[in-house]
């Protein structure tokens, strides 16, 4: 019995590619057998389309029907996984592509395992501040701060949890240009003074940073993408993924073996 084999593998994924319901019917057939009306109620398609789709599955030997159902063959299940891994790689690529130019080279090194256990919080047009909004939800939860870099643009619109948290006991330190320290200095001076009095808040200093932050929040990174003209805040990633925390320690702990604490400066001066 012949059976189509198409022009090549190639075609064979954009035949599933070209439309929306092609994957997810195939793969929903791998799950367990499901009637033709079931797919047109899964998938959103016509029963004449889910028709045509059937027949073009059962002429490259991906499904087969067991009386009205249909399943997946092994073959089939092998295009179905193969197809969903594919998919899940783009959908992760597209999350990092507008990102990409603001990450540390690090993370392009790191499997796309590790790409996956990242969590990226973009702002958008409608929505400035998600990006601080997700790194205001993690600095709330955290029983130790360290921060490289943590900028203006960020850690002013977080002040007040900041704040609290050092009331609360919680250890943080602070890595960041002397002009950031300065803003704070000025513009909360009274609440900035209590804070650096309190043993649990170390201030440093540093000339040359990298263009990122970098916060370890207990067993969580964040890597905050500033835009290098305006400052603001393109995006936030965090992850717990163990090869970033490695890497995120190896670098604050080299920014803060050459870093100063401000009271240093400031006699100095």
């Amino acid at each position: 019995m012949e059976h189509y084999r198409g022009d090549s593998p190639v075609a064979d994924i954009a035949y599933l590619a070209r439309s929306d319901h092609r994957v997810p019917t195939l793969v929903a057939l791998t799950e367990r057998p499901r009637s033709r009306s079931e797919l047109c109620e899964l998938t959103g398609v016509s029963s004449s389309t889910m028709r045509r789709t059937l027949d073009t599955f059962d002429d490259r030997l991906w499904v087969r029907k067991e009386g009205y159902q249909y399943t997946a063959t092994r073959l089939g299940e092998v295009v179905a996984s193969g197809m969903e891994d594919l998919l899940e790689r783009v959908e992760i690529e597209r999350t990092l592509r507008s990102v990409w130019h603001w990450l540390p080279d690090a993370i392009s090194e790191f499997p796309f395992e590790t790409w996956s256990e990242l969590t990226v919080t973009v702002a958008e047009p409608d929505a400035p501040y998600r990006p601080v909004g997700r790194f205001e939800s993690l600095l709330r939860e955290s029983t130790t701060v360290r921060f490289l870099r943590p900028e203006v643009a960020l850690m002013d619109l977080c002040f007040d949890v900041l704040h609290q948290l050092i009331q609360e006991g919680v250890d943080v330190t602070l890595i960041d240009r002397p002009e950031c320290h300065a803003y704070f200095l000025s513009t909360y001076p009274n609440r900035s003074s209590e804070m650096m009095r309190r043993e649990n808040f170390t201030v440093l200093e540093h000339d040359d940073l990298p263009q990122y932050g970098l916060g370890l929040l207990d067993e969580r990174v964040t890597i905050s993408c500033y835009e290098r003209d305006s400052g603001t805040v393109h995006a936030v990633i965090d992850t717990d993924a163990a090869p970033v925390r490695e890497w995120a320690a190896s670098v604050y702990e080299t920014y803060r073996s050459g870093a100063r604490s401000v009271e240093q400066q400031n006699r100095v001066e």
